[in-house]
């Protein structure tokens, strides 16, 4: 209002998506996206937080928290830390922590868990093993 003004100056990355929203437990960490349409076959590993709404042929490492949006697809395992799961996977699912699959989720093949949460119209389809003991080494 009075005195000088004075400028900043914003800046903005169109490649990063550490600000980007992986679901309703998302952080501010960096996050792999798989985007609806992409198509990837064979070993797929990600360090950091992964979303998929796309297909991948082949198995999927993740070390960190495992998002599927209700276009996504797997076939294969899936071997990750924490997950919610709105698509379908055609295969095997090992989470270390809570799997949550919410009720456009499909999954078609064993589920190895700590915990597992699911939602009314969910649909899995295999062996399913909860608990603790199944990650003891």
């Amino acid at each position: 209002m009075f005195g000088t003004k004075t400028k900043t100056k914003a800046t903005t990355s169109a490649s990063s998506s550490s600000n980007r929203s992986v679901g309703p437990h998302a952080n501010a960490g960096s996050t792999c996206i798989i985007a609806k349409g992409t198509v990837i076959e064979g070993k797929f590993k990600s360090v950091e937080d992964l979303r998929v709404d796309g297909t991948i042929i082949g198995d999927v490492s993740c070390q960190k928290r495992f998002v599927m949006g209700p276009t996504g697809k797997i076939v294969g395992t899936v071997d990750c830390a924490e997950s919610n799961i709105e698509g379908k996977i055609e295969g095997e699912i090992r989470v270390s922590g809570r799997l949550h699959l919410h009720e456009t989720g499909i999954i078609q093949g064993k589920i190895v868990a700590k915990k597992l949460v699911v939602d009314e119209g969910a649909t899995y389809n295999g062996e399913c093993l909860i608990g603790e003991q199944h990650f003891k080494k």
